[in-house]
């Protein structure tokens, strides 16, 4: 089963995009975002499910250099 993370700017707080793992992503993960940049993450949040679902959310915090 895939995790469908949301990549968001450490500084801003606004999503950059969405990315597929094929695992759960560690804090230290390192990936190239949609732009070519090659970012680690500064860390990894996993939040509650909505009632009635299985799914949670999955947020990885990044800092880009072009921001």
């Amino acid at each position: 089963m895939s995790i469908i993370a949301t990549i968001r700017n450490s500084a801003t707080g606004q999503p950059i995009q969405k990315m597929t793992f094929q695992r759960m992503p560690k804090p230290w993960v390192t990936f190239h975002l949609a732009t070519g940049e090659m970012v680690t993450a500064d860390r990894v949040n996993v939040g509650k499910p909505a009632p009635g679902k299985f799914i949670a959310p999955v947020e990885n915090w990044v800092t880009p250099k072009s921001a």
